[in-house]
């Protein structure tokens, strides 16, 4: 995803304790995310979930699987 471009999430790649993480951050199938911004060289990505700002490290974001528009 590129920063501003909005996502619906479908399912996570990784195991329990990933899905568990990213749900009690309120990221869980069916919900609307936003990416805002990456740093450059793997760094940490920042995405709008709802109301909130999170920040979440590159490899966690990229167990995310996506819908874009």
């Amino acid at each position: 995803m590129k920063a501003g471009q909005k996502g619906r999430v479908t399912e996570f790649s990784g195991g329990a304790v990933v899905k568990e993480r990213l749900m009690s951050m309120g990221i869980y199938p069916g919900r609307e995310i936003t990416k805002l911004s990456h740093f450059a060289l793997r760094g940490p990505v920042t995405i709008k979930v709802g109301r909130s700002i999170v920040a979440i490290g590159h490899g966690m974001a990229g167990k995310i699987l996506l819908e874009t528009e």
